[in-house]
This record gives structure tokens, sequence and C-alpha cells, in this order.
């Protein structure tokens, strides 16, 4: 009978577990990230710095000729990307995933010269800080693969 109440015990106990757990529309924060992504590409060709620093989360790690710790440090590094006229490169995302628990998001596409022609990628890892709300936590660009070098460069 002990035996009997204590499986019943714990069969209800996994299933409260289970119904309390959160389940996430992965293809919903796929497609904000991608979103975030998208926005946060635009503020280069609108030359808003004030908008590029809003999408880095105070903890913003980027890579590149050194590593830039932290938002001032990246938002400095930056600046000169965003004077003058034109930019002097432009991004989008090709591809998104985001963690089963909802937090992370990796973001990664072509990273382009102004004639369009494709120069790098990059790989960019976000965090949902508040619902909806998803900053870059880490940034670094890579060579083109060599599959990369194949696709054509219009878009």
């Amino acid at each position: 009978m002990a035996r009997r109440w204590l499986v019943a015990a714990l069969m209800a106990g996994g299933m409260m577990m289970s119904a309390g757990a959160q389940t996430h529309d992965l293809d919903a924060l796929r497609k904000q990230v991608e979103a975030a992504e998208r926005a946060f590409a635009k503020t280069l060709a609108d030359r808003d710095l004030a908008a590029f620093e809003r999408h880095l989360s105070d903890q913003a790690i980027f890579y590149g000729r050194g590593v830039l710790r932290g938002k001032a440090a990246v938002v400095a590094a930056w600046k000169g990307f965003y004077q003058g006229p034109n930019p002097p490169f432009s991004w989008e995302p090709d591809q998104v995933d985001v963690t089963p628990d909802g937090t992370l998001a990796m973001s990664t596409g072509p990273v382009r010269d102004p004639s369009g022609k494709r120069v790098s990628r990059f790989n960019t890892i976000w965090r949902q800080e508040a619902p909806g709300v998803w900053r870059v936590v880490f940034d670094k660009g890579q060579p083109l693969t060599e599959s990369d070098k194949q696709q054509p460069d219009a878009r």
C-alpha cells in the first residue's frame, strides 16, 4: 500500500512539474531575433550610433583585431563606422537559432562591402533581457568558407 502511494505521489508531482514547465514558441522567438538583427544592421545604414548602442548588452564582448569588453568600449570602437555619409559595410542574417529555454540566440549571415560583395560572415549571440527585448552579448566575424565563396554576391 505504501509503495502504491509513493508511486502515485511521484507521478502526481511529475505531472505538476510538467504542467508548470514553461514552453516557448521557438519560431516566434527566432523571428524576434531576426527582426532585432535586421534593426541592429539598419543602425549602420541609418548612421545612428545611439540606436546601435541600444542593441548592446552592458556586458557586450566584440572580437576583431582585439577584444572589446563592455558596451562603452564597443561603441567607442565602432563610432568611426558611423561617421560619413555612407556605411563602410552592411550585414543581414541568414540563419537564427534560439536555445530551447528561449533565453539565448545566435544569428549569422554575410557581411558585404559597399558594392554588395560578401567579404566575411558575422556571428552574434543575443540574450533575451526582458520579454521581447534581445541584446547583443557576443559578436565575432569570420572569414568566408569555401562554400560561401561559391555563392553569388547578388542579394
